[in-house]
């Protein structure tokens, strides 16, 4: 099947900046395998580089993004505020150290990592409290223009419907786990409706999902490997992507042209082969229990 055109290369946030579609996530990636891999995604056109203060890979990224010759404005950089860096007085810390260690002057965008603090019970209503200091932080960031955006992370809807009820700045993006097993429909649409834009994480789900006979079938039907099928459906879903590698050889399969070009897509029948793996399988991590 041929579009008429290809998909666009960024989503548009609600504040007007340009979200590149495809980016590298760099979670467990470390030393000299990280710097390769954001080099890679660079050299490869890719102009979106996830991390986060958790990961501990900065110095390896801040190598790269200056080895690279990218130009610092053409490179959409994202990272997170940590459960252990959640609360009045911290965010605003944490944000200038992951800047200071990136070697940043400005993050694109800046997320909340996870809706639960640490050292914090699930239950406990610190969360919420904690969770909305460091969104007030976020927002005079936000305003001062150290950031450029900011979201949240792995948010279920209860979080994002408390959030929006206080915060001032709305968020532009919440990023969570989707992919054909768990698309997270009712998630997606409350972020629709509010003009929160959607980074889907583990987009490839395992080798399990990756050698799934629906999967595997739809590939050899439009010549695409696996990998570049399920980023595909992924994005044909109004999702970013933020797959993950350390092997350049893999990055290389994700480029801009070869996910989004006019070239192929999924038609109806392989979205819906796709969409009826639907059964609730979750890879990550479980929010939901976090009040």
């Amino acid at each position: 099947m041929t579009l008429s055109k290809p998909l666009p290369r960024t989503i548009t946030l609600h504040n007007g900046v340009e979200l590149p579609a495809v980016g590298l996530g760099t979670f467990r990636a470390q030393g000299d395998d990280a710097r390769t891999a954001v080099l890679a995604a660079l050299r490869s056109g890719l102009r979106h580089i996830d991390t986060a203060s958790i990961y501990k890979n900065e110095a390896p990224i801040r190598q790269a993004l200056a080895e690279s010759g990218v130009p610092r404005e053409d490179v959409f950089v994202t990272s997170k505020v940590s459960p252990y860096e959640q609360g009045a007085g911290r965010a605003r810390t944490a944000v200038e150290g992951i800047m200071e260690r990136l070697g940043l002057q400005y993050l694109d965008l800046v997320l909340i990592h996870w809706p639960g603090v640490s050292r914090v019970a699930p239950d406990s209503p610190l969360n919420a409290q904690m969770r909305l200091e460091t969104w007030r932080e976020l927002e005079q960031l936000y305003g001062q223009g150290v950031v450029r955006a900011i979201g949240v992370s792995n948010y279920e809807e209860s979080h994002v419907r408390q959030l929006l009820d206080k915060a001032e700045v709305k968020p532009m993006v919440n990023q969570f786990e989707v992919h054909p097993r768990r698309q997270r429909r009712e998630l997606r649409r409350l972020c629709g409706r509010e003009g929160i834009a959607v980074v889907a994480y583990t987009s490839l789900g395992s080798s399990e999902l990756l050698s799934h006979p629906v999967v595997q079938q739809v590939a050899a039907e439009v010549g695409r490997t696996p990998a570049q099928v399920l980023l595909r459906w992924g994005l044909q879903e109004g999702c970013a992507v933020i797959p993950k590698s350390v092997r350049p050889e893999r990055i290389s399969e994700w480029r801009e042209e070869l996910l989004l070009g006019a070239d192929w897509a999924l038609g109806g029948s392989h979205m819906a082969a796709l969409g009826a793996l639907e059964d609730g399988h979750k890879y990550c991590w479980d929010p939901e229990g976090i009040v």
